[in-house]
């Protein structure tokens, strides 16, 4: 018989805070008006923002540490999780792909037409492959090799885009259009298939999934030790918080060679990123579950509990809504979500201040649908 797995109320809280600041960042009421911190950095370099996806597959690999860590020495429950976790993993994939071939205008709708173009990357998408790799190398692998197995992901990725010739192009190279890892999305998904934006590569490409994963595993190793019982709370947040500030150094030094950029998904990224994790959910763990100041944490665990949901349905809401077309003065027609927008914020606001009012109340009303759920105890699990 299994014990329970553990619930850390960080975790939750940690979870529910980045899943909010997913929604706010892509939802501002005008994406010509946004605050400098709110926005991804152009290329290299880190924001806020860039910190919001990269934290979030951090907390899926602490989340299967405590889901599945129970289990993992009985053998014969391996193919049963795995099972599950690709279950899991496809119908993250499939939200993912639904929200890519949601149309603007159901008239004008081709399933088949939109299947040549659809956006086969995605940020669900990236959830659903690293959750199932990262889930696989858990259950299968030592704490030491799980370790290894991050440490390759960094060391091989690193090499494959610092040594390896572009093909059609020429020596290795960072650069957005001409990099390795936007030439596999070209070639293996065609630029029909990625994001719609840059079309010759893709944020949430294939190459950089492997790294992807590695953010996942640093997840892993920290929710392992976090689970341990037989060492003391303040012992694992002063080791924890070390090996976080360590981390977040030993990117800033890596990106002296290999900048820390988003969209490539560097390994320098993933050691800062990661190690700012570390050191969150370590100062969290200290203050919500072990000096249990736990008041404020309810909006963001309300959040945390029904994070995928919230996140699918927030990314579809606006494209329903603005299906309903509302009439101008000038004879054109805007969306319903813009209407109101141009109702309700832009006339009282500075713009970029009404963009930023816009998002907030987004993020509040969706607020009030999880707090109702919340208190019904329906969560939603995908």
């Amino acid at each position: 018989m299994t014990s329970k797995p553990q619930r850390l109320l960080s975790l939750d809280f940690f979870r529910g805070l980045t899943v909010a600041a997913m929604i706010l960042v892509n939802n501002p009421g005008s994406w010509a008006h946004i605050y400098p911190p709110l926005e991804h950095a152009a290329w290299n370099g880190c924001t806020p923002t860039d910190l919001v996806f990269p934290f979030f597959l951090f907390i899926v690999g602490v989340s299967i540490a405590y889901a599945m860590g129970s289990k993992k020495s009985d053998k014969t429950t391996h193919k049963q999780i795995i099972l599950k976790a690709l279950k899991r993993s496809i119908t993250l994939y499939l939200l993912g792909f639904i929200l890519a071939m949601f149309p603007r205008n159901f008239a004008d709708f081709s399933f088949l037409e939109s299947l040549k173009t659809v956006r086969i990357p995605g940020v669900l998408q990236r959830i659903s492959v690293v959750f199932i790799f990262a889930t696989i190398i858990f259950i299968k692998m030592s704490e030491k090799n799980i370790l290894r197995a991050m440490i390759a992901l960094l060391v091989v990725y690193w090499a494959l885009m610092t040594f390896v010739p572009v093909p059609g192009v020429g020596p290795a190279n960072l650069e957005k259009e001409t990099n390795l890892a936007a030439w596999v999305d070209r070639t293996v998904l065609t630029e029909a298939h990625l994001w719609k934006a840059a079309k010759t590569w893709d944020p949430e490409g294939l190459l950089s999934t492997l790294p992807a994963i590695a953010t996942a595993l640093f997840g892993v190793l920290v929710g392992v030790y976090l689970k341990r019982k037989d060492i003391e709370p303040a012992t694992k947040i002063s080791w924890l918080f070390t090996v976080g500030f360590l981390a977040a150094i030993a990117g800033l030094i890596w990106d002296l060679q290999f900048p820390i950029n988003k969209s490539l998904w560097t390994s320098s990224y993933v050691l800062y990123t990661g190690g700012l994790a570390t050191m969150f959910l370590s100062a969290s763990y200290w203050l919500i579950d072990i000096n249990q100041y736990k008041k404020f944490t309810t909006p963001f665990v309300v959040y945390g509990v029904n994070a995928i949901t919230v996140f699918f349905l927030s990314g579809l809401m606006p494209r329903v809504l603005n299906m309903i077309k509302f009439d101008q003065p000038d004879g054109k027609q805007i969306g319903a979500l813009a209407y109101f927008y141009k109702t309700f914020f832009v006339p009282y606001f500075s713009p970029i201040n009404a963009s930023l009012a816009y998002a907030i109340v987004f993020i509040l009303f969706w607020y009030v649908i999880l707090w109702i759920m919340y208190k019904r105890n329906i969560i939603i699990k995908v």
